[in-house]
């Protein structure tokens, strides 16, 4: 009886979640248009109240927004149905094109329909960084924390410590002037139930002992608990959405298994090719719901050498590493929200920390930038990067929706 009373509720997130184009700002807009507008689940207020809340979060914001939406008509149980809903969809078709690039090998797809889907995912990232610095860099602070922390995230490319790391002291940095946000009155302090922030950090232990303990063992089915492991750590650490993922996805799967030293520790680590990553990338824009379920196409690519049972399984366990953790904080920390916003060091961490994702981002693009073969010249490259520039021109300059966007790439590859 509980469930039949929502049946209309879900029915529109069903529908939204085969409708929601544009990433994280075109979720938000069409949000506003189903949830507020037209069905009155929440006011405006309350959605950009949920939105900034999410934003001060890692993981997926959109995700997160909406499961706030359902956590607030029907409890946890609803926010849980919602998200599932949400998330089926595009999981589904990004698990099944990790089925077709492996039936159809990247190295044949690239070369002829998909061959300009890996320059317009970098256009997509070039936008992203350019669209947030826009937004995030106001003042000179922000100017250098984002300077800095893109020089420092190019170099140290390879180090998985060096994005938590510069999260922490950009933070830090832009609560040490109090010139851009007036002081805000004192708040009394209140308990909080630390409880489920120990369930969140006990999942992050265990995740990285299984992983060790597989590693050191050699446990046949090793990969998969270091899938686990690498999808809970981005989900909970992603600052900044998809666009921040790829670059942790390509340094954890492209970058650091050519590393030698990770070579002679773990001789056996995930390897995943740059020009899957960034197909699989550049199709999850043009797909429906949340961008973050590349996350279900990379972990089938990751086990696709072990047979297709468990490239199933890599499917599953991407997509639950990498939304759990935002889950947790969003059904179990919410109302600590209602206590938190009060405080003006939160706004003040904000500012670094969105300074460092835009960082963060440009060091992204020029790590994609530098695969490229610049020093063989041909007609592909030159195709190439007039489809990276021909990409953030459209995505800056018109209304064109992404999916058309790939589409014209897929009939370009197809054409030449």
């Amino acid at each position: 009886m509980y469930i039949l009373r929502h049946i209309p509720f879900l029915r529109a997130v069903f529908f939204y979640s085969l409708t929601a184009f544009g990433g994280p700002q075109g979720h938000l807009g069409m949000m506003l248009k189903t949830f507020v507008n037209k069905r009155r689940d929440i006011t405006e207020q309350e959605l950009i109240e949920y939105n900034s809340f999410c934003q001060m979060l890692p993981g997926a914001s959109s995700t997160q927004t909406l499961t706030l939406i359902g956590y607030k008509r029907g409890g946890v149980i609803l926010a849980s149905i919602t998200l599932i809903i949400w998330l089926l969809p595009a999981c589904i078709v990004m698990g099944a094109f990790s089925f077709l690039l492996t039936l159809y090998p990247s190295k044949n797809l690239t070369t002829g329909l998909l061959k300009f889907i890996e320059p317009m995912a970098i256009g997509f990232l070039i936008y992203a960084a350019v669209k947030t610095f826009t937004i995030s860099i106001k003042n000179f602070i922000t100017q250098i924390i984002m300077l800095i922390s893109m020089i420092i995230s190019f170099w140290l490319f390879k180090a998985p410590w060096v994005f938590p790391l510069l999260i922490i002291v950009g933070g830090f940095a832009t609560n040490l002037s109090d010139k851009r946000i007036p002081k805000k009155e004192e708040v009394k302090p209140k308990q909080i139930r630390w409880t489920n922030i120990w369930l969140f950090v006990l999942i992050f232990a265990l995740a990285g002992i299984f992983s060790e303990l597989a590693r050191k063992q050699e446990w046949e089915h090793r990969k998969a608990f270091h899938l686990f492991e690498n999808f809970y750590r981005f989900g909970s650490i992603v600052f900044g959405g998809s666009d921040v993922l790829l670059p942790l996805m390509l340094d954890q799967y492209v970058a650091r298994p050519q590393s030698e030293r990770v070579i002679e520790k773990n001789p056996n680590t995930i390897k995943i090719e740059r020009s899957d990553l960034l197909t699989g990338y550049g199709v999850v824009r043009a797909i429906p719901g949340p961008v973050f379920s590349v996350a279900t196409f990379t972990g089938g690519m990751a086990l696709k050498d072990k047979g297709y049972f468990m490239q199933l399984v890599g499917c599953i366990i991407g997509t639950i590493a990498i939304f759990l953790p935002s889950a947790l904080l969003i059904l179990f920390f919410f109302p600590v929200w209602q206590y938190l916003k009060k405080y003006v060091v939160v706004y003040r961490s904000l500012e670094g920390i969105n300074a460092v994702v835009v960082g963060v981002m440009w060091a992204g693009a020029l790590y994609l930038l530098r695969g490229m073969p610049i020093n063989n010249f041909s007609l592909d490259l030159l195709m190439s990067f007039i489809v990276i520039l021909t990409t953030f021109l459209i995505l800056w300059l018109t209304k064109i929706h992404a999916p058309l966007i790939v589409l014209g790439c897929l009939l370009l590859g197809w054409i030449f």
